[in-house]
């Protein structure tokens, strides 16, 4: 990828290959997972995130770490809703090969038993493909509300270039994905990075410019880390996820089942916030109903400067949950 900058903007790729070698040398701390463990059901647990009142229940997606809603203590936006009088819980999905399951097993034997350990509805807040799960969720057990972040529901709406890309991949990889009993996380990493090589080469070559020993270094590699250490895709919910979701399109549509139930927009309160530079989750391909759009891409949403407007347009949604 950066030999292919290179020959257009050989500079811009000097500048990425020393901002990747920084980033191979920075030291990291070893960082356990967040909160006491207060639920579990199969390989997942619940995780307290703090406070206080009702409960906050944030399911992240299947693809990446949990972490990400949880990055450090100033960006953490779990933390940020147990500081506004609420009870904050992580959804952790634990180890992919204790779980072969399809994503709507995922919510039926895994989201919904910890859901029903707290013997109260919950607000829900999914992440990317965790929002797709928290509105199949919804539709079988009582929530308070629902809310999503970059979730891709109308699979349709994505490009279709993009579309038949990740088919190729899909295809391509599907023989020794049968053999590992999962996708690694490498394959789809491939797909991320193809949306938009130009930005990835970019951002390393910014990191060139930045002081190692500041908040904004670190952060750029505690992100990386989170992005690359994901564990591998269960297979069932990988063919779910390429083959019935992005090239059927059974969430838009309305042919997702989920423990034999039609799964649809859910009769309680949602909202849906997508980010206008969002290259993995498009605009578009949100649900449909009360959105709020934010000037930041997908992850960037949840851990950059458009973190504050989605902290207050999220506490202000919350607080009319209680």
């Amino acid at each position: 990828m950066v030999r292919d900058v290179a020959v257009h903007n050989p500079e811009l790729a000097h500048r990425a290959l020393r901002g990747l070698s920084l980033y191979a040398a920075a030291p990291r701390e070893p960082r356990e997972r967040a909160g006491p463990i207060v639920a579990e059901a199969g390989a997942a647990t619940l995780r307290d995130q703090g406070g206080e009142g009702t409960p906050i229940l944030f399911v992240p997606s299947l693809i990446n770490p949990p972490g990400i809603l949880d990055l450090d203590e100033e960006v953490s936006l779990t933390r940020a809703v147990a500081g506004k009088g609420f009870r904050s819980l992580l959804v952790d999905w634990g180890i992919a090969e204790q779980r072969n399951l399809s994503i709507g097993e995922h919510v039926e034997q895994l989201l919904l038993p910890l859901m029903k350990a707290l013997g109260e509805p919950a607000v829900l807040v999914g992440y990317c493909l965790g929002g797709t799960m928290a509105v199949a969720a919804a539709n079988i057990a009582a929530a308070k509300a629902v809310v999503t972040l970059a979730a891709p529901w109308r699979f349709s709406a994505y490009p279709d270039a993009g579309r038949a890309g990740l088919k190729r991949l899909w295809d391509d990889a599907l023989p020794g994905a049968r053999m590992l009993g999962v996708l690694p996380m490498e394959v789809l990493q491939a797909s991320f990075w193809s949306l938009d090589p130009q930005r990835t080469v970019a951002k390393f070559a910014e990191l060139a410019e930045m002081d190692p020993s500041g908040s904004e270094f670190r952060r750029f590699v505690a992100l990386e880390d989170w992005a690359n250490d994901g564990d591998p895709l269960p297979l069932p919910a990988a063919g779910e996820l390429l083959e019935d979701m992005f090239q059927s399109d059974v969430t838009g549509l309305g042919g997702w089942t989920v423990g034999g139930r039609a799964i649809a927009m859910p009769s309680c309160p949602t909202l849906h916030f997508t980010a206008a530079r969002d290259r993995i989750t498009p605009s578009d391909a949100a649900p449909s109903g009360n959105q709020i759009q934010l000037p930041a891409g997908h992850v960037g949403m949840v851990v950059g400067r458009s973190r504050h407007t989605l902290h207050d347009e999220l506490g202000r949604f919350l607080d009319a949950c209680r």
